[in-house]
């Protein structure tokens, strides 16, 4: 469960704010959709994020879609 709190940032390649916010955000979604990738790396959790977009929360699409994703 900790990896969560750091994927996110890296993932989304922004400020530190915005990384906190993409954290926040996205953190549920990865743990619900994208348990099984987490030890994949960042760029898989990035793909399973987008392949399961349509089932993300609001915050989440919001960040990833501010962040050219």
């Amino acid at each position: 469960m900790a990896r969560i709190l750091f994927i996110i940032p890296f993932v989304l390649l922004a400020s530190a704010a915005s990384a906190q916010q993409g954290q926040d955000a996205c953190a549920r979604d990865v743990s619900r959709f994208c348990r099984a990738h987490m030890n994949d790396g960042d760029m898989a959790i990035l793909a399973c994020l987008k392949q399961n977009r349509a089932r993300l929360s609001k915050p989440c699409a919001k960040v990833l879609t501010d962040h050219g994703q």
